[in-house]
């Protein structure tokens, strides 16, 4: 075979999977280097999707997207200081400390005290195992409504596809 003839042959290739782009460099592409060489944070969809249903109002779940910022690692909780805290989110300490007593009393954060070997104070450990919890007892009613969207759309993609109404429409229409 010549030169000519192998270059036209790997022109003909089909990749059938694109190569996976990781996580990183995705980030990269959407959000910019820079941006992302100061830090990103993992939190699931489903805590903003279910804002509602776990009662947050839009403080209480900017202070727990805060406390998730500094949560890195799964055995070490996050232990942000109160001031930090308050200058991220432009409110006093007060404000702070009165939205984490929110959290803590909804159940979906432990506040644990920490003392340095002196007997000085430091900032408290923040525990979300309780939103950890309540996110996966609210997983299955927002994966059944998924996936019945997902059903709905496949339905639509078929031939002769037409929409069932329901009977409170139907009867209004007749």
């Amino acid at each position: 075979m010549t030169a000519d003839k192998t270059d036209t042959d790997e022109n003909k290739i089909v990749q059938l999977r694109p190569e996976k782009i990781k996580a990183g460099q995705s980030s990269e592409r959407k959000w910019g280097k820079k941006v992302i060489d100061l830090g990103f944070c993992i939190v699931p969809s489903l805590l903003l999707r279910a804002q509602q249903r776990l009662g947050l109002n839009p403080t209480q779940l900017a202070v727990l997207l805060q406390l998730c910022d500094f949560w890195w690692e799964e055995a070490r909780k996050p232990h942000p200081g109160v001031k930090t805290l308050a200058q991220r989110l432009s409110l006093s300490e007060r404000q702070v400390r009165r939205y984490i007593a929110d959290l803590e009393e909804a159940g979906l954060v432990q506040r644990i005290e920490r003392y340095a070997g002196h007997g000085g104070k430091q900032t408290n450990i923040y525990d979300l195992s309780g939103l950890v919890k309540r996110l996966k007892e609210l997983e299955p009613d927002f994966r059944a409504v998924e996936n019945g969207a997902k059903e709905e759309r496949k339905a639509v993609s078929r031939r002769g596809y037409k929409r069932q109404l329901s009977k409170t429409a139907e009867s209004g229409s007749k």
